[in-house]
This record gives C-alpha cells, structure tokens and sequence, in this order.
C-alpha cells in the first residue's frame, strides 16, 4: 500500500515504513495504537518524521486517508468464510489488532465485530503486539490455554512473541495460503466450493443413496464419484442446497417437510415459470428436472445448474467504487425491466395467475392474513386496512412478476456487472410489476442495521454512487418504455404492509412452535416498525392525490357580503367578493392582493374546500368529546381522537399548509403557500375551540418554531429537529417570556447564557410557556442573554435545547382565565447550569432579537386570521335563533338593537380582515421588516374586534352563551387573553403612533 501510494505522490521510497518503526516503541506510530496521542498529534509528528527522511514535504494526512478508506480497509472473503466454518465447528474466534482511535472516538476497526468472540485492541489496552500482555490479555478472556490457540499475523515479530508463550501461529503472506496451512492445523475444511453455504443442518438431512441414484440416472451412468451435499445459508421456506457429483455442480430445491398448506412451497411453478423465463432471455438458472416422487428424499423437488458468481448481502456494496455501485443497481434494475418485458403468450406463461385486479386481491389477502394472527392492535396498520382499498391503482399493467426481487436474490458476474441468473422465483405470479419495483427499494427506507433486511436509510446515497429510491423508479421508466411513475408511494406503502402482515404472521407462529426459523419471533415484532413505515408513504400519496384533486368551483355572488347560517356547528355560507369570472392562474400571484378564497388560483385553491369540509364532518361533531377529554384526568395525555384526525388530515394532504415555498421548494409536507394565501386557510383552521390547526400541525408555537429554523437554522440543526416536528412526531415550545421583567420588550430578558468550557450554560427563570407540558414536547427554543455589554438589540441569543436535556424543570402550571389548555399547556420553568454544545445556538451570538422579530411575523398574522374565524362562528352562531326566537313578545328579528348588533359584527370582522390581508400582502412582497405598522395594527385591532363580536353573539344566548354548550364562552376567553399576548395592545398602541409621528 505504502509503495504504491509513495509513487503516486512522488514521494521516495520507502518513506512511509522507516517512519513507522522510527523510534521504536516510543516513535510516533507505536504511541498511537497505544492511544497515548491524538491522531492530529501523530499526523504532525509522523509528518515531521517522513518530511525530514525525505526531504521534501510528505502530504501524510492524504496516505493515513487512504489507509483508513472503504476500499483499503476490507476483510478478505476468503478469511471471512473460514471465520464461519470455524465458529460452526463450536470453536472461538478472536481479534488481537494493534490499532488507533479515529477523530470520531471510535477505534479503526474494519471488521464484523459479530464473527468474533473476543476483541483485543491494542488503543484501548495501552498496550500493542508484540508486547505479551496483550497475547496474555486475550487468552485469558477467551479462557483458553496457549496450546489450545493458533494465531495467524503478517508479521514475524508479533508471530515470534506468540511462539515464545506456546501459541500455534501461521504467517499471513497470501490469504489463501494462510487458510490452507490453518486448514492443515485443525484438521477440517475451511474454504466451501459454493459461497454462503454450510454444512447440513440435522433437521434438514435427505437421503444421500437415493438421491445418487436418482442423479445417476438423470446425469448418465458414466457418472462416478461420492457425492458432496451442502446446505445453503439462506432460505426460511424452500429448502435449498449444493450438490457436487463428479464435474456436477447443481442445485437442489425442496419444500419443507411436514403438512403444508395447498398453494404453499409450490416449488413446480418454480420449475415452470424459470423453465419458461430461461426460453424468452431472461437471466434464470438452468433448470434441469422436477420430480415429483416423494419416495426419493422425502418430498417433491426440482434440480437447476449451479450458477457460480458474486450475491451481494450488503445493499451499500462496501467495497465498490461509485461508479461500480451505479453500475450494479443499473444492472438489477434492467434485470426487473426484463422480467416484466416477457410477453406472456409466447411465454405460454397467460394461465400463470390472474390478470387484473392484482393489488385489490393481494390487499385483501393481506388482511385476511393480518386479521387470523393479530396479537394487538396497531393503530397504523388499522389506518392501512381502511385507506389501501380505497386508494387502489386506477390503472395497473400486467405482468410476470417476482414477488421477492432484490440485490441478495441476483448473482453477478465475478469480473464484470452483469445479472447472470435471478433466484427464488418462490412467490411469482402475474401482476402489478410496479409491486415489483417498490418491494426492490424496500431497503433505502430501512436503516444499516435492520435486522431482517440491511438498509440505506442512514447511508449518503450521493457519496456511495448508489440512485435514490425515485431516481430507481425513473430508471426502471426508462428501461421499460413508460411514462414516470406518480403514485410510487402509494406502490411503497403497499409493500411495507405485505411484508407487515406476514411478519405478523411470523409472530404469532413463533408462539406455537410453528416458525421454520430461530429468528422468527425477533422478526415478528418488527410488524409495527414496518407499518408506521407504510403510514408515512400513504400519507404522502394522500397528499399527492389532494393536490392533483381539482377544486370544486364556488358559486359566485353579487358584490355585497352575505353569510347565511345552515348550522352552529360550522362557519357557514360562501361569502365572495367579487362577480367576476373564474381566475387565472396568475390572478392569485405573488403581486396580487387576494380579499376572498375565490380570487385565489385555483392550485392554492384546492386546500380550502377540502379543509372546510374537513372541519364540518370530522372536526366539529366531536367537539363534545374532546371536551369530556380535557376535563378528564387524562387530559394531559394526547387525545386519541385528534391522533387518529390528525392522521386522516395527513392522508388528505391537508397538513403543513402553513409552510412557505422556501421552506419546502419539493412540497414533500405542504403545498408551498404564501402569507396571503395561507391566510384564507387559517381563517378556517381557526373556527374550532379544540385547535383545529392542532389536527393541521399549523399550531404555535410549532408553526414559529419550524419557520425559525428554516430561515436560521444550521443544515445539521434542520436535519435533527426539522423532520420530527414537520411530521407531528415531536411537539416544541418557546422560552423568553420572565416573571420580572417586561417581557414584551425582548431586549428586557434577564436569562443568562454563559460560556464555559466550550458550553453555552442556561440559567433562568421563564414563564408562560406554551406547549411544553405536552408527553411530546422534545425541543424547547431558548432565547437568553449572552452579552449584557453589547448594543441593546445585540445582547440575545437564541439556542435549541432538547427536553431531555439535564436542569430543565417545570415548577407549575398556569392557567389562562382558568383554562389549564392540557395537553401542552402553559407553564413556569426553572433552567439551572443547563449545558449546550456551542452548534446549538441559532444564527450566531447576538442575534436573538433578529430571530424573535423574525418569527413573530408571520405568527402574528396566523393568530389574528384565526380570531377572524373564532368571529366568524360566532357571528354564525349568533344569527342562527334571530328568525325562530321570541323576547318581549316580538321575534328577534324584528328587533333593531339585535339586528344593529349583526350588521355592526360583520362591518367589524371585515375592517381587521381586510387590514390582515393587506399586512400579509406587504410580508409576501418585501419580507417581514416591511411590515412592522401593519403588523402592530392587526395584532392592535383583531382580538379586541374579536372579543366585541363574541360579546354580542353571547348576549344573544343569555345564559346558553355562558355555559360549554356552544364554543362562544371559550372563544371570548382566548380572544381577551390575545389583548395579552405577543404584547398588550397598549404596547402596539404605542408602536403604531411612534411610526406616524416619524
């Protein structure tokens, strides 16, 4: 390695290794294996060492690089199955490695740690070979004698010191050699013909006679010799094993023995379909004879050729360049491309299963299956068997599909990327080949170490040379000749629920003693992981489908504002403002003020009928049970009622509309609305007493918090928190407000942020803190003064601290007009000597203010839009008894104070309305720091508005409109305590006559 890489860097040889041994073992290299010195200390001094030899400048940052990578730093296949042998034999297995610590903490390694009994590394010992303490240390945890070890090293120093204690040893010049001699030593074989294959398990012996008689007969009396039966590794269902029979190599499949199911282990169709498939090109192994006989080995069988080539395990292909990996996943996916090209006629393959309908009976199926062994109730696969039936393909091809196509089921040509033969044609059919193409991405959803399958889920793609999931899919489009694939993720939910609904089935096996393999209970309670997995890519075809949904068009009225009353439960009646004609696209652009939902476009548009419609069906009939929920004492636990809501809205994308398209340029969690358009929306969101948004995820203070780190986070701070909080996993609240202080004035806050150590160390005492009480809650947002010296807008910081992290205690709940507002309540929170990493800290030193005024923009104006749709209830509510009630014997709506009182509400709800528009309007064309006026009018303007509308819709119930019958008392508490919050009004009083007196 060190020759080839000093010829590379023009670097005399021999450089690198006389520095190695320089100084014996208190050179450099011996210090750091030792862990006695930081690899930047070693890189300096080694560096020095090899500059000074050579008299020129040794890159050695560029060698130790290359000694470390993926492609250097690999185990030889050869000692990797000798490994396998010898622990099949019941012996142990050890690593004794002279080593060093990587910048990361971790000891360099490169080894499958699972293969070895004991590991013996010389940095975290202290001690490095050939020192006899480390051979010692390792026998002694291994709890062996020194004659009872061999030990294989390739160096005869380290060897040397071996023999001197009484260890076998065996010089490592050629692998392959080394194994031989290692072979000659204990007296067995250690390399296999066939990879992945071993000895036959005890259970799963067949009759060696019969079978050679039979293969005598099939092959030609001619053939002579014993004959060699081995079992491969794989397989939970047909039996599968290497027979060699003179210069025979061939391949046994079998079904299982015992009583089996009718359909089940049909090992003749897969005699029949790769017979049919090795005649139309496809690459299949060579099959030779089905026998049907079950006197022979016990049960029927078929026989292929053995097809000798590489089967990759490991979906990150460790071990392969870039460029190779690309081309290995090029090659498998032309293979799938290949299967699904077969035209079944001239296949005579048209009988092979039934065509259409293929994923509406395989769902069914898959339920059936699900429901006969469920153990529990999982609440995301519940949502699948109601949302899979009634989101099926409206158009599906049909094919020969594999049913189990992946990279560990293909073998490879050794020296060139070619697909030479598919195996385990086992749950063939003719069907959807797409089910295909999705089960083959299974992996890049699953993380590295998965137990049942090996991911790439934590893998960088990009890096590895290794296509994405969609990038998979529009390759297989090409390969095929069809247009790109949109509703994929439908595909992928459907094949994380198949593989669900048989682990399931795993599971409840393993209870009875029925499953084939040891494993099987350990794979089974893997059933929930797999079905959040098929939730979250159903929620996401959801929401693909919602926005190709065209809106309903709204009836147009005349020019004047009418809303007529159909029901207190919701906000009734379709106000326009406008008689002109259908919009354009472009009517509703960024440059445009928009006053109703009808002069939106109509993609903006789409969101809000359904969202209205949510609201009434779903939302408002179970206000009264979320009611009995939050008196109850389980009030501060999440309601099932709004998970469940909250699920079904992500299933009809109706979720995240209040991220901008900055935030989301993919609109992979929201459909990319501005200030203004977003604005209709939250008008209705903000119609319900129980937080409507809630169900939305468009809540405070998790909307803020989400917007805060898109504008300023860190790609590191957006890739911890972003997701979590964009898919309602995690809930999050807002810490700034202090008991002795002003708070509405931000550059008042006392709470100290110190640095010490390389820490950022919090202690305070905040109040009124919403949302933190919440069982969810992960990530507080901590605003606090770094530098009392600095400017007065220059002296804040704000930091990201997780919940769980050590001196963050709440001390009591607050009540807001006797409102406790569980789950995620308010509260006072006590922050002693909590300690951040300095990368916590949003923006920089110094810029809390910004950050603060940044995110209460658009706050601001969501919290008045949706004062207009408390308004608009109550208004609603209040016109509803005007034509049927009677007081001082004269119908109310002959009454002229009560009908002064509607016609004044409605004037009043559209002042601020208009005013919310227009402020939304100037954040979308210039950006929050334009706005502040109109910022500080709404927030004046809307909540007292609110509070008088709500007045008069009470006084009009008497004492109904006090009690929890109707939303009003509720809506009145809220909108006072809004004259409150984000500042009194008296504060934005102020702030506006300052900016007219300028």
């Amino acid at each position: 390695l060190s020759v080839e890489w000093e010829v590379q860097n023009h670097i005399p040889s021999g450089t690198i290794v006389k520095a190695l041994i320089a100084g014996g073992e208190n050179g450099p290299w011996m210090t750091f294996m030792r862990g006695e010195i930081t690899l930047e200390a070693f890189l300096q001094e080694f560096g020095r060492l090899c500059s000074e030899m050579s008299q020129t400048s040794v890159p050695v940052d560029s060698f130790f690089s290359l000694l470390t990578s993926e492609q250097v730093a690999k185990q030889f296949p050869v000692m990797t199955e000798a490994i396998s042998q010898i622990r099949a034999k019941g012996l142990q297995t050890a690593v004794l490695s002279n080593n060093f610590y990587l910048p990361n903490g971790k000891s360099f390694l490169p080894l499958d740690w699972k293969q070895f009994d004991v590991v013996v590394e010389s940095c975290v010992e202290g001690v490095c070979k050939p020192d006899p303490r480390l051979y010692k240390l390792c026998l002694e945890r291994l709890g062996v004698q020194p004659s009872e070890s061999i030990f294989l090293d390739d160096l005869g120093q380290n060897l040397k010191a071996a023999a001197r204690l009484g260890i076998h040893t065996v010089k490592v010049d050629d692998p392959e050699t080394a194994v031989e001699e290692l072979e000659t030593l204990l007296g067995f074989t250690l390399r296999m013909v066939a990879p992945n294959t071993c000895l036959v398990r005890k259970t799963m012996e067949i009759p060696k006679d019969s079978l050679e008689k039979y293969l005598k007969g099939l092959l030609g009396t001619q053939t002579t010799g014993p004959l060699e039966l081995l079992q491969f590794n794989h397989g939970q269902s047909n039996l599968t094993y290497y027979i060699r029979l003179a210069n025979h190599q061939l391949v046994l499949r079998k079904k299982p023995p015992g009583k089996l199911l009718p359909l089940a282990h049909a090992i003749e169709r897969e005699f029949r379909i790769m017979k049919a498939l090795a005649k139309a090109g496809v690459p299949v192994p060579k099959v030779l004879d089905l026998c049907e006989d079950s006197s022979i080995i016990g049960t029927p069988f078929y026989l292929m050729e053995y097809c000798p080539g590489l089967i990759y395990k490991d979906p990150s292909l460790p071990g392969l360049e870039p460029s190779q990996r690309q081309a290995v996943y090029t090659a498998m996916n032309r293979a799938l491309a290949q299967i699904h090209s077969v035209d079944l006629r001239a296949a005579g393959l048209e009988d092979y299963g039934k065509q259409g309908g293929y994923i509406s009976c395989q769902v069914s199926t898959c339920i059936k299956q699900y429901r006969a062994s469920e153990t529990s109730t999982i609440p995301a696969m519940e949502r699948l068997i109601e949302w899979l039936p009634l989101h099926l393909p409206e158009e599906q091809r049909t094919t020969v599909v594999h049913g189990d196509f992946r990279l560990d089921n293909l073998i490879f040509h050794p020296e060139k990327t070619e697909v030479l033969a598919v195996l385990d044609w086992e749950l063939s059919t003719l069907g959807d080949p797409l089910a295909d193409v999705a089960y083959n991405c299974l992996a890049h959803f699953l993380p590295s170490d998965f137990p049942m399958l090996r991911g790439l889920s934590d893998c960088d793609l990009t890096q590895l040379g290794i296509p994405t999931a969609e990038d998979y899919f529009r390759m297989y489009c090409l390969h095929v000749g069809i247009p790109p694939i949109e509703n994929w993720n439908f595909y992928m939910a459907f094949s994380f629920f198949r593989i669900a609904a048989t682990l399931q089935g795993v599971y409840k096996h393993s209870f009875t003693g029925k499953g084939s393999s040891a494993s099987a209970e350990q794979t089974g309670n893997l059933t929930e992981f797999m079905c959040n997995l098929a939730w979250d890519f159903a929620v996401k075809e959801g929401f693909r489908v919602f926005k190709k949904t065209p809106a309903t068009k709204p009836s147009l009225r005349s020019l004047h504002t009418q809303a007529s009353p159909q029901t207190l439960l919701s906000i009734t009646g379709t106000r326009s403002y406008s008689s002109f004609p259908e919009p354009s696209p472009t009517c509703a652009s960024k440059g445009s003020l928009v006053i109703s939902p009808e002069g939106l476009s109509q993609p903006v548009r789409e969101p809000y009928h359904p969202l209205k419609q949510f609201g009434e069906q779903r939302v408002y009939p179970v206000e009264q049970e979320l009611q009995i929920h939050e008196a109850s004492a389980d009030r501060w636990t999440p309601s099932p009622l709004i998970e469940d809501l909250k699920e079904k809205a992500k299933a009809k994308g109706l979720w995240n509309l209040f991220l901008p398209l900055e935030t989301d340029p993919e609109k992979n969690y929201s459909t990319g609305l501005i200030n203004v358009e977003y604005a209709h929306l939250c008008k209705l969101m903000g119609s319900s007493v129980y937080a409507l948004e809630v169900i939305f995820n468009c809540c405070a203070p998790d909307a803020g918090n989400m917007e805060l780190l898109v504008r300023y986070g860190t790609e590191e701070q957006k890739a911890l928190w972003r997701v979590s909080l964009l898919e309602g996993r995690a809930r999050s609240c807002f810490a700034m407000t202090e008991p002795e202080v002003a708070s509405s004035d931000a550059t008042n806050i006392e709470s100290s942020i110190r640095e010490e150590n390389g820490y950022h160390v919090i202690n305070s005492r905040t109040w009124w803190i919403s949302g933190i009480l919440d069982p969810c809650c992960q990530l507080c947002v901590f605003m606090g003064k770094t530098d009392p010296q600095a400017p007065r807008h220059r002296q804040q910081s704000v930091l990201l601290v997780p919940m769980e992290t050590p001196g963050i205690k709440v001390t009591r709940s607050l009540k807001v007009f006797g409102l406790e507002d569980a789950p995620g309540g308010h509260s006072e929170v006590l922050f002693e000597a909590v300690r951040m990493p300095k990368e916590n800290i949003v923006l920089g030193p110094g810029r809390g203010f910004d950050i603060a005024q940044g995110r209460l923009g658009s706050s601001r104006i969501h919290r008045c839009v949706r004062l207009m749709g408390f308004s608009e209830r109550a208004l609603a509510c209040r016109k509803a008894p005007v034509k049927s009630q009677v007081a001082f014997r004269k119908p109310q709506v002959e009454q002229g104070t009560l009908l002064a009182d509607i016609t004044q509400s409605r004037v009043e709800i559209e002042q601020p309305r208009l005013l919310v528009l227009k402020a939304a309007h100037i954040m979308d064309m210039a950006g929050n720091k334009a706005a502040p006026l109109d910022i500080a009018m709404i927030k004046m303007v809307a909540p007292s508005m609110a509070c008088r509308v709500i007045k008069h819709a009470i006084q009009a119930f008497g004492a109904a409109g006090l009690s929890i019958d109707y939303p009003l008392a509720h809506f009145f508490a809220w909108a006072r305590a809004l004259c409150f919050a984000d500042s009194p009004d008296e504060v934005h009083w102020a702030a506006v006559a300052k900016m007219e007196l300028k």
